[in-house]
């Protein structure tokens, strides 16, 4: 390879791990914000009450940005420091890529470990019963009565079952009360076969 070639091609290595990390970043600062407005429903109201503080919440976000902006109009400068701050975020965002023969040696494998979500999946399947849907205060007190997540919030219960990418219904009716947050049973993954069964071929609705 010549020296051109050499140099053409840290320079691509670069660009392209700049590019990776750009996007890493993005979603995880998307991600971070959605979260954080989000958190901010109050469960305990319902309506317009139960949202002003994701309202407040991408308030305080718009003006953050707006006075980034006018900062940067007033002082252009400061862009370069933006961009540069923003470059060195991204640059460690993105994993470097490791040679070939810098790769580690394979090791034994670990005992499998269930998977938390199986798990709260089969606690949500016994505290629905046979019901086609709970809210969330109504599933917190089932849980609790079987000795689970005492001391948890129905704020907590939400936020546990959204990072297990467990459905959470927004505004569910059920038994002529809601709309509030809920489960549906309809709406939750299959219940996962036991060890050592194998999976039905059809969704199983017993807990």
């Amino acid at each position: 390879m010549t020296r051109a070639a050499a140099i053409w091609a840290a320079r691509t290595s670069a660009l392209q791990r700049l590019a990776t990390g750009h996007t890493a970043l993005q979603h995880r600062i998307t991600t971070a914000l959605t979260a954080w407005v989000r958190r901010g429903r109050r469960d305990d109201l319902e309506g317009l009450a139960a949202a002003l503080g994701c309202w407040l919440r991408l308030a305080l976000l718009t003006a953050a940005g707006a006075g980034v902006y006018l900062a940067v109009r007033s002082r252009p400068r400061l862009m370069w420091l933006l961009a540069a701050v923003w470059a060195i975020a991204a640059w460690r965002a993105a994993a470097a890529p490791r040679p070939a023969e810098e790769t580690a040696p394979a090791t034994p494998e670990e005992p499998h470990q269930p998977d938390p979500r199986d798990a709260v999946l089969r606690l949500l399947y016994e505290a629905l019963d046979d019901r086609p849907a709970m809210f969330l205060s109504e599933l917190l007190q089932s849980l609790q009565r079987r000795g689970h997540l005492e001391g948890v919030t129905v704020a907590g219960l939400r936020a546990r079952l959204e990072a297990l990418d467990i459905p959470v219904e927004m505004r569910l009716k059920f038994g002529g009360r809601g709309p509030t947050r809920g489960v549906v049973r309809s709406q939750l993954p299959p219940l996962p076969p036991l060890e050592g069964t194998e999976a039905s071929p059809t969704p199983s609705t017993a807990a």
